[in-house]
């Protein structure tokens, strides 16, 4: 008598293998905070870079208004501690003073002119407070031109300290080589006291005065660099990203939790002298 051998379920899942057991709370629950945390952060940036778009078409919109503005008096002390330095920023100023002699600093720069110097001299005013004045572009082998005597009136527009120095190069008074329009350092070099926290790029017609092609005035560039559109979208559609990750992971995962339940074979009977053996 032939012993039949007991039969095994070779049915396959719905996908043709055998399902792999549902991820346990402890995953879910890690899994579910990385798509929450994920979505929320990239949202964030991305509502962040919207408000830093508005923000800078605001800031763009007030400095054009003030750098085609008729130049009013440059503040004085009171006035500046008055008031915040954006305040004051790009504002069309006109300032009176004197010049001192033997105290111009160059500043390294590059233009549309080539590579070169700002010639940066101090004024004192009518009240003792002295303000650099950055009179323009100086070739490398262009001599300076000398000071005006008397009383003089230089305009331009009101810009703020550079401290610090260039990229990857900071400014070396002893060494006399200045990379940034560092306000504060060329006065405690130059011993200039009490200076203003600010600069003066002047225009094309003040630089002129000096009666010299150089140094050439007016040649400040207002450019601000706008990408938080760019930014926004970016973040926007990372964030799109992970939400649909999320989606596909969640069906993903109940399509194998429904084929977890449906894996079971038909129930074998039970009775002793049919132990292995399919009913019927």
């Amino acid at each position: 008598m032939t012993r039949e051998r007991p039969v095994q379920d070779v049915r396959p899942a719905a996908s043709g293998e055998a399902p792999r057991p549902p991820r346990g709370p402890l995953v879910l629950g890690l899994m579910a905070f990385g798509f929450c945390f994920g979505l929320s952060l990239f949202l964030a940036l991305g509502i962040w870079q919207v408000q830093r778009l508005g923000w800078k078409h605001d800031l763009i919109a007030r400095v054009e208004a003030r750098v085609h503005a008729a130049p009013a008096p440059a503040p004085d002390a009171a006035a500046w501690t008055a008031s915040t330095p954006k305040e004051q920023e790009y504002r069309r100023v006109r300032l009176q003073g004197r010049w001192l002699t033997g105290q111009d600093t160059r500043v390294q720069a590059v233009t549309e002119a080539g590579p070169g110097r700002w010639l940066l001299r101090p004024l004192r005013r009518a009240d003792g407070e002295i303000v650099l004045v950055n009179l323009g572009f100086l070739p490398e082998d262009a001599p300076p031109p000398p000071p005006a005597p008397g009383e003089i009136e230089v305009t331009g527009l009101l810009r703020l300290s550079e401290p610090g120095g260039g990229f990857l190069r900071r400014n070396d008074p002893a060494g006399g080589r200045w990379y940034s329009r560092d306000v504060e350092a060329i006065a405690r070099h130059r011993n200039l006291a009490p200076a203003a926290a600010w600069f003066l790029d002047a225009d094309a017609a003040s630089a002129a005065q000096a009666g010299t092609p150089w140094p050439r005035g007016g040649l400040t560039v207002v450019r601000f660099r706008d990408n938080h559109l760019g930014y926004a979208l970016t973040w926007f559609a990372l964030a799109l990203l992970v939400a649909g990750g999320a989606w596909r992971f969640a069906l993903e995962e109940m399509r194998n939790r429904r084929r977890w339940r449906q894996r079971d074979p038909e129930p074998l009977d039970a009775s002793p002298g049919n132990a292995g053996r399919r009913r019927g």
